[in-house]
């Protein structure tokens, strides 16, 4: 807004409001997915609210002094879950016009419907807790309760699926369903013998195969509280100081803006597993600043959109899966991380320089110093955020303790530094100690609200996953293998590809940790598999982590990537031009997966020696850095076609020392990556020679 000599005379800038509005329907779309969608009045919008802080603070007692055995554990927070889900989300998200049938989309009230259904819901979810010594004694034996509570329970857990996630995995899951009763009728190379109804029920609902699998375990005991504790540190104000301490570092420099949202994104990654709630809370500020100097607006979406996608590689959390993926693997969590480390911190590398050749292809600047924050007083100012990061970091890797006693330590600090956040400037100011000391308190019981919210998309997705999976277990694995092996021949690269376009088909209907699951299930112990026929050997966690990533890559994939359509609403862009372009950067993540399948250095994998660990980053990061050069056309100049191509090559000997080792002679592989090195340097050279760093255009 301007105002005029005269103080009268006022004139609205249309694009702030336009930029208003964009952030508004973004936000709406995280809390779609998120939150749920009803918005109630009266004694109904305390309900919901209630009923996710008793399931935080029951996590918390489950890590501190609560012993119950694990199956009841899944049961119960199953149960807290679709709670929510009927009472947050209707059953059709538009209006429903038709009389008596309009219940069916209410969003400013629960209908008594949607109370029974809940009912029901809570009661089949703990039906194995209440009888489970009955269960237990007659397995096999499924009697009528057992079936019709089971029916029930898989009937009213893909509906709240649907309500949660969308179509996608309750379809997946009744594919697989059916198959399981009717795959006695399939062709031959797809025939299975099938199943009774109380063997299928057996399997899924009354035991800890299905349902009750060791996803919904990890989300119970592990995931929740790393969840909580992201959305309790978003409460307590550091998400904005991670956005402001990136902007003070980097906002001054050319294309800085896309710079300080690559930082900031990845720190909040370090705390949360959302790529949409990463876009609203880190995209607000950057995509505005982005296109301010300079960036067309899907392009600023686009990089907000793969910042904020790749977050869910950061450890320690990585989007919830790395918890999962430890005990699929049945190695410690901290092993999990280290694989998980260099290619993660290599693809922000890689996003960052690849902001910075967006920058130069245009001949951007950066901002002005005057309108950035100051680096040492924004860093001051919330260095106490830094804190309780450091005490889950301790926690983890010094004395090693177990994740939930890690995460609820963690929790703990937090929650008394956002009490004194608010009461060490009470008392300096001389105002009411009391008073700050509610307003704390009241921040930390919306931050314990907010973070039972937050599971409950994980918690229903990993419940309905282990429908698949049970299916998976009864048999169907060795007829996976086959169909892979008949699909790419037996040939492993192959075999790779029809693998990730499985993951990316599945990720743009699934959440990152189902379709993990998902895809965990049924490829990652046939790619080990059919690599060993073929006398490669694939270590387990790297075809766990190779379809771990390219789930994620789902998330901007159009047409349905939900991060896109956030970000290019921020940034008022077309979301599918922004998916499209977000995809585009993420390429350079695509191509890690292949890499360390071949490479597993690239994993840390029987590596100890912190230098070589050091070495082996760096390498990967130029690697990276030649591949996005290639991809975007631009290295210090306009590439020419050859240009192209020996980056691509640079690449290739980063990424494949060993090859290349064998090539030239050398005995030790890690010498040949010094080979790609001086041929980036010679293209660098050759480059400069031709009149190198020339933009394009001009912003």
């Amino acid at each position: 807004m301007k105002i005029a000599d005269n103080q009268h005379d006022e004139k609205i800038d249309p694009t702030v409001s336009t930029q208003d509005d964009g952030i508004a329907a973004a936000k709406r779309i995280q809390e779609e997915e998120e939150l749920g969608i009803r918005y109630l009045q009266g004694w109904q919008k305390f309900l919901v609210p209630s009923i996710a802080l008793i399931w935080s603070l029951f996590q918390l007692s489950l890590s501190s002094w609560l012993l119950i055995d694990s199956t009841y554990i899944r049961a119960i927070h199953l149960t807290f879950a679709l709670l929510i889900v009927f009472l947050s989300y209707p059953m059709f998200k538009r209006d429903i016009h038709i009389p008596g049938l309009r219940w069916l989309g209410e969003k400013h009230g629960i209908p008594w419907p949607d109370f029974i259904l809940a009912g029901i819901a809570a009661a089949a979810a703990l039906y194995l807790a209440i009888d489970y010594e009955g269960i237990a004694n007659r397995i096999g034996r499924a009697s009528d309760m057992d079936i019709v509570v089971g029916v029930t329970l898989v009937v009213i857990l893909l509906e709240a699926a649907r309500r949660v996630i969308g179509p996608a995995l309750p379809v997946i899951a009744s594919i697989f369903t059916a198959y399981a009763f009717f795959g006695r009728y399939m062709p031959d190379f797809l025939a299975f013998k099938g199943v009774s109804l109380p063997r299928y029920l057996s399997q899924i609902t009354l035991s800890t195969e299905g349902i009750y699998g060791i996803p919904l375990d990890v989300s119970a005991r592990i995931v929740f509280l790393f969840v909580l504790f992201g959305a309790m540190l978003d409460k307590a104000g550091a998400g904005k100081f991670f956005i402001d301490v990136a902007m003070s570092l980097l906002g001054r420099y050319k294309g800085g803006p896309a710079k300080a949202a690559v930082l900031s994104s990845g720190l909040s990654g370090l705390v949360s597993g959302s790529s949409i709630a990463n876009v609203v809370t880190t995209g607000t500020f950057t995509i505005p600043l982005m296109k301010k100097v300079g960036y067309p607006a899907h392009k600023a979406a686009a990089v907000e959109v793969a910042a904020s996608t790749n977050g869910q590689l950061m450890p320690p959390i990585m989007g919830a899966a790395a918890f999962i993926i430890a005990e699929y693997v049945n190695v410690p969590y901290l092993d999990v991380v280290k694989a998980a480390t260099v290619p993660a911190f290599a693809s922000y590398a890689a996003l960052f320089y690849l902001t910075h050749l967006e920058a130069c292809k245009l001949g951007m600047k950066g901002l002005a110093k005057a309108d950035l924050p100051r680096f040492v007083s924004t860093f001051m100012s919330g260095l106490h955020f830094l804190i309780p990061i450091f005490v889950l970091l301790y926690e983890l890797i010094i004395p090693r303790h177990s994740p939930d006693l890690a995460a609820f330590r963690a929790i703990g600090v937090l929650a008394i530094l956002m009490i004194l956040q608010r009461l060490i400037p009470a008392w300096r100011q001389g105002l009411s100690k009391l008073g700050a000391i509610k307003l704390g308190c009241g921040e930390v019981v919306d931050g314990l609200i907010a973070g039972g919210r937050n599971m409950v998309s994980v918690a229903v997705a990993t419940a309905a996953a282990g429908i698949i999976v049970g299916v998976v277990t009864m048999g169907l694995g060795g007829l996976v293998t086959d169909i892979i092996d008949l699909l790419s021949g037996g040939n492993l690269v192959l075999m790779l590809v029809i693998t990730a376009i499985a993951s990316l088909i599945l990720g743009m209907g699934l959440p990152t940790t189902a379709n993990y699951i998902v895809m965990a299930s049924l490829t990652a112990p046939a790619l080990v598999a059919l690599a060993d026929m073929q006398g490669f050997a694939v270590p387990l966690i790297a075809a766990h982590l190779f379809v771990f990533y390219f789930g994620i890559l789902a998330d901007d994939t159009p047409p349905v990537g939900l991060a896109a359509y956030a970000a290019a609403a921020i940034g008022g862009a077309d979301p599918i031009k922004t998916g499209l372009q977000g995809f585009m950067y993420d390429i350079r993540t695509a191509i890690l997966p292949f890499m360390f399948i071949f490479n597993t250095d690239i994993l840390l994998l029987g590596i100890s020696n912190p230098f070589l660990a050091v070495y082996i980053f760096i390498m990967t990061c130029v690697g990276t850095f030649a591949f996005a050069a290639a991809t975007q056309g631009w290295f210090i100049m306009k590439n020419s076609w050859y240009d192209t191509l020996l980056l691509m090559l640079v690449s290739a000997m980063m990424f494949r020392p060993d090859f290349f080792a064998r090539v030239v002679g050398i005995e030790n592989h890690y010498l040949a990556y010094l080979f790609g090195v001086a041929l980036w340097g010679g293209i660098y050279l050759l480059q400069k020679m031709r009149g190198g760093s020339t933009p394009v255009a001009t912003a």
